[in-house]
């Protein structure tokens, strides 16, 4: 015979009795996920949802960098080529050409070891010096070595290199050429010098992203209110998602213009079977400036930050001024250095031209200069144009690994010799190339497949947001740009 087991708790106390009036009573509610009856009473409640979206890292994309200092141009070949001009006089430094490369070779026969494939020719008349400056002699080419890497140099006024100790046998030297003399009715005269240039090139790498979403997703619809990067406001969709893939592919685009590689080895086989390009980093490294240990608002004694830390940005400028000698830079720091620079000019005096006062390279015009973020300075005969790089700072890129501090970049263009062209063009210092044909634009190419949305190309239940874009980057006279790390 059946019976009930606890009847205490049975039906008879889980009722709901209906109320006349839109009033909450002990049991006139239901609970939704108490089955043992009673329940939480706030429960009974949907939950409060905020359909705006909290902006909690303010604007993410760090793209804008290009845009700002370079151009964008199309390309039609698997790799791009210029030339840069040499050197117009011939120099060469110990310190900058290798070990052992420009040295005394024995000084009391006045022979000195060079580079192979030298320029120094008979009856050049140079000028020595040793690694210090300490002992400058002016001397007259009279013998080139068949071997074509030693030179026997006579002092014009001594005996030898050797006299009075001004040069021993394995000096490090740095010399130039600053004419040449020749007897009265001389013919000897031999060799030809020949413009000399150096070519350089990059390739395009390919990239890709997608953002997928099945079916069933699309169709529950649920809105948010956001305040995009782009600028862009009101309610999205689903789509949110795939509108924040398509601003971090954008990045991305920018941020592996920056960092590129070369592949100096094999990167795998099959997909993985690819050459890399060569970034903005990677070429400063190898053919610009690297300055290390940036302080600029450090404190030597009782020097206050507008003597010790231009002492240290005076020795930028004097590298400057051996390179390319570009009058108006802008610079791209972290917070931690732009800082510094501030310090620095703080306790310069207004009257120095420091005050904030150039603004050359944005039309002279102070509104627009701020307006872009820059705040302009001189020092010497160079304009800076100072500014925050996001990309330094930022948590998700080179700030979380903070070993470079800023970058120096020349303003304007330079003439290099296009390959393609044939001829000599003006161009950014840098420029981005993107593949393009009448065919193909591949500078950022999106498309969607799939079977949801009105775009049916497959049987899967799905949408697939596809990106991709293939481009390089082009740093010409990377010898004017500094990069300033820890």
């Amino acid at each position: 015979m059946g019976q009930f087991i606890n009847p205490a708790q049975g039906a008879e106390l889980n009722h709901v009795t209906p109320a006349p009036t839109q009033s909450l009573w002990g049991d006139n509610y239901l609970s939704f996920n108490d089955s043992t009856g009673g329940g939480s009473f706030a429960e009974q409640f949907l939950p409060e949802i905020y359909e705006k979206e909290v902006e909690r890292y303010g604007n993410r994309t760090i793209s804008g960098f290009l845009k700002m200092v370079g151009a964008e141009m199309p390309l039609q070949s698997d790799q791009v080529i210029w030339s840069e001009q040499g050197r117009l006089h011939v120099a060469y430094d110990a310190a900058e050409s290798g070990a052992n490369t420009v040295e005394v070779q024995t000084a009391a026969s006045n022979t000195i070891k060079l580079p192979a494939g030298h320029n120094v020719q008979l009856h050049d008349t140079i000028i020595v010096s040793n690694a210090a400056s300490t002992s400058v002699l002016k001397c007259l080419i009279i013998a080139v070595n068949a071997n074509g890497i030693q030179v026997t140099a006579q002092p014009y006024t001594q005996a030898n290199l050797g006299t009075g100790g001004a040069f021993a046998n394995g000096d490090d030297i740095k010399l130039f050429v600053y004419g040449t003399e020749y007897r009265k009715g001389s013919r000897e005269i031999t060799g030809s010098l020949d413009a000399s240039f150096t070519q350089f090139s990059n390739r395009p790498i390919i990239m890709r992203d997608r953002y997928q979403v099945n079916g069933s997703d699309t169709a529950q619809i649920g809105w948010v209110e956001v305040t995009s990067e782009n600028g862009a406001s009101g309610f999205l969709w689903y789509l949110k998602s795939e509108h924040e893939a398509r601003l971090r592919f954008e990045d991305q685009m920018e941020m592996a213009m920056v960092e590129g590689e070369l592949a100096a080895q094999s990167m795998g086989s099959n997909a993985f079977n690819v050459a890399g390009t060569e970034g903005l980093f990677a070429a400063i490294n190898s053919r610009g400036l690297v300055w290390t240990g940036t302080d600029f608002d450090s404190v030597s004694g009782s020097a206050p930050y507008a003597q010790a830390g231009l002492t240290e940005f005076d020795t930028i400028l004097q590298e400057l001024d051996k390179q390319g000698a570009i009058e108006e830079n802008m610079m791209f720091l972290d917070r931690a250095t732009a800082l510094e620079i501030d310090n620095m000019l703080s306790t310069a005096n207004s009257s120095s031209g420091m005050n904030g006062s150039s603004y050359g390279v944005f039309n002279n015009e102070e509104e627009m200069a701020l307006n872009l973020g820059f705040t302009g300075f001189r020092r010497g005969s160079y304009d800076f144009y100072k500014s925050d790089w996001k990309y330094l700072n930022d948590a998700t890129t080179r700030g979380l690994v903070g070993d470079i501090e800023g970058l120096i970049v020349p303003a304007g263009t330079s003439t290099v010799y296009d390959q393609s062209l044939g001829k000599n063009i003006s161009r950014p210092f840098l420029h981005v190339r993107y593949r393009k044909s009448e065919a193909d634009d591949r500078k950022m190419k999106s498309w969607i497949t799939g079977s949801v949305g009105g775009n049916y190309t497959s049987d899967a239940d799905e949408m697939v947001v596809n990106f991709l874009s293939e481009r390089c980057l082009c740093v010409q006279g990377a010898n004017n740009f500094v990069l300033l790390k820890k």
